[in-house]
């Protein structure tokens, strides 16, 4: 086929330009949109291979799918790098995850075409049912579509969904993109004739015209036929489970053949069935080689080559905090048989991989199951082994219930190494750990710790391997440490007391957690002011060192907390150690640096920490502010004197 000296990209502002299109051309358009996400994502990174997979699928929704009209929700949002370029966000595609720059994932705020936010799995057959009930109830007739993984079919919510879709029989349609699990793999031609048999109008109508039929039956004779209707369906096409959940199932299609797919989804379309799930097949990294033969590492991807796939590997002047966790951990489980790991889904992001290589049989991946994960963790601690449940701090959000009633109300020594703590730079708000200290330290029987650096976050690995008398949990950002020397093994902390690390006299700066290295910059600079400053390291948030605080309180003039989380945490903890102590008088002065009390969009971390006031020109224009040194204060945030 001769191509046209434009590309045809170049003609798309909008989903309504597809509709025009042949199938010959929305093929060549395929490939244009590959291309324009693999040349954007190779400067910016992000999540590459999802998004490859579903160029096909993406194309043929807004092409048969009147959006925004019709709401199309991508579950978890990895996979939405197609749908931005054709939704009018083109020419912002590159400044994806950056400053100021394109969320990476779906965003209200960001375009009619996301009519839900996404960044965590497996919501998004209950926020499309939510919005189908919402269209009937308004009297609306849009369509809803929500496209969801296999992966992310793991967790019950998705189940949860799909049993309250199918007792409703309301309309709703559900895309399962089978790109991993491959449930049941399409078998070419013979697969696409059936899927456009029963997804049909004449298939639809018999199917309606001999249940009316059967109806005149007596009841058990009915409800036989029934069963033998959808059985004998599930045989030819698979699908027996979602048809027990009350979805009418079509499927396996090939999710990278437009030929089949257009006319599958207008059927859908024109149906006037309840809930009905299209099962497609893709591939993760489809038509990009290097994504294509290593689907895990082109999941989320940074900057890149892409001619060759190699990453740009930024260099590394320390081991990330995640790679010591798991290197001690490993240690550890040598040490002690007991010990075992589980992840959610998540084995890289947490480094137990490396606990896995060394012991396989030791490792427990759940999938996207956090709430499993944890009660699943508590069951074994109730026969003696020692769990490490690795969960993000994002993620554990999620199984919040099951933290306080299956652990923490009987006192369970399940252990909860907590990674990307603090905000996590290109994921944004969504991905951010700013919320666990508040959550997890107002609960009875917890340990709450925060390594400072590589060297504590060792010592509280080997702190929570032999930690028995109920939960604890230890929290460390994303990325490397800050260099300082490890010791070949981690030492077991005294529980609830902190350590002082630089005495001063007039100020007292109290961290929990990786702003350490910062409040030591800031005591460099408030020493040139005159204020010789002590800087502590709280360790713990809960059990609090009451002890410490008093200390400080009482020897100097001005105490400040600094914690990478959000107000109700640490800070306010430290609030009522000193008002139970009575030292709010006039001559003593507190102050709490937190997280700003908002959600925070995507940037480099020392960009966002810098604007939160958690940097160590932060910390020292709040001592300067505390003490009422006002006249200094403008040098101190960057602004001229006047």
């Amino acid at each position: 086929m001769t191509r046209p000296s434009t590309p045809l990209l170049d003609k798309i502002s909008s989903p309504a330009n597809l509709k025009t299109l042949s199938v010959a051309e929305l093929e060549q358009l395929a490939e244009e949109v590959r291309a324009e996400m693999i040349d954007a994502v190779s400067m910016t990174g992000g999540h590459l291979g999802a998004g490859l997979g579903v160029v096909e699928l993406t194309i043929a929704l807004h092409a048969v799918f009147d959006t925004p009209m019709d709401k199309v929700i991508w579950d978890v949002g990895h996979q939405a790098y197609p749908h931005k370029i054709l939704t009018g966000r083109r020419d912002q595609i590159r400044t994806l995850r950056q400053g100021g720059g394109l969320s990476g994932f779906t965003k209200r705020a960001e375009s009619p075409f996301d009519p839900f936010g996404a960044g965590h799995s497996s919501t998004s057959i209950s926020a499309g049912l939510g919005m189908a009930v919402a269209r009937d109830h308004n009297g609306g007739d849009n369509h809803v579509v929500a496209v969801i993984g296999d992966g992310a079919m793991s967790a019950g919510m998705a189940y949860e969904a799909m049993n309250n879709a199918g007792a409703m029989d309301c309309r709703l349609i559900v895309i399962l993109n089978d790109n991993d699990m491959s449930i049941a793999p399409p078998t070419g031609a013979m697969s696409a004739y059936l899927a456009r048999l029963v997804s049909g109008p004449t298939y639809r109508s018999i199917r309606e015209g001999m249940k009316q039929l059967a109806k005149s039956l007596p009841k058990s004779l009915f409800q036989k036929a029934a069963r033998a209707e959808e059985y004998a369906r599930g045989f030819w096409t698979g699908g027996t489970l979602f048809e027990e959940l009350g979805f009418y199932y079509v499927g396996p299609v090939d999710g990278h053949n437009l030929s089949h797919l257009l006319p599958i989804l207008r059927n859908i379309r024109d149906s006037q069935e309840g809930p009905i799930l299209l099962h497609v097949v893709t591939k993760k990294g489809k038509g990009y080689p290097p994504a294509e033969a290593a689907a895990d590492k082109f999941h989320g991807v940074g900057r890149f080559d892409v001619i060759t796939g190699a990453q740009v590997k930024p260099k590394a002047n320390a081991p990330s905090y995640t790679r010591v966790f798991a290197e001690t951990l490993v240690e550890e489980a040598h040490r002690d048989a007991d010990i075992v790991a589980v992840t959610a889904a998540m084995p890289a992001g947490t480094g137990l991989d490396l606990f896995g290589e060394t012991f396989p049989e030791r490792l427990y991946d759940v999938g996207i199951a956090e709430q499993h994960a944890v009660t699943f963790a508590a069951g074994m601690a109730c026969e003696g082994l020692k769990p490490f449940c690795a969960i993000y701090s994002t993620f554990l959000q999620r199984a919040y219930d099951q933290v306080i009633h299956d652990v923490a109300l009987q006192g369970l020594p399940v252990r909860f190494p907590i990674d990307r703590a603090g905000l996590v730079g290109a994921d944004g708000a969504t991905h951010a750990g700013a919320y666990d200290i508040a959550f997890l330290s107002c609960l009875p029987n917890m340990v709450v710790m925060a390594a400072s650096d590589e060297a504590e976050l060792k010592h509280m690995v080997a702190t929570a391997a032999a930690y028995q008398d109920g939960p604890i949990a230890f929290r460390y950002p994303r990325g490397e440490g800050v260099g300082v020397d490890l010791p070949k093994a981690g030492s077991i902390l005294e529980i609830g007391k902190g350590r002082i690390v630089r005495e001063g006299g007039k100020v007292a700066i109290l961290t929990l957690g990786t702003r350490l290295a910062e409040a030591l910059r800031a005591a460099d600079e408030l020493e040139t002011y005159g204020l010789p400053t002590t800087v502590a390291d709280a360790r713990f948030a809960r059990p609090l060192d009451v002890d410490l605080v008093r200390r400080l309180a009482a020897s100097h003039e001005v105490l400040v907390t600094v914690e990478e989380g959000s107000i109700g945490g640490f800070g306010s903890h430290v609030a009522e150690a000193l008002v139970a102590a009575g030292r709010f008088d006039r001559g003593f002065r507190f102050r709490s640096l937190t997280l700003p009390d908002a959600f925070l969009d995507q940037d480099k971390p020392d960009v966002m920490y810098a604007r939160a006031g958690l940097d160590a020109r932060g910390i020292v224009a709040k001592v300067l502010e505390a003490l009422g040194k006002t006249e200094v204060l403008p040098t101190i945030i960057g602004v001229a004197k006047p």
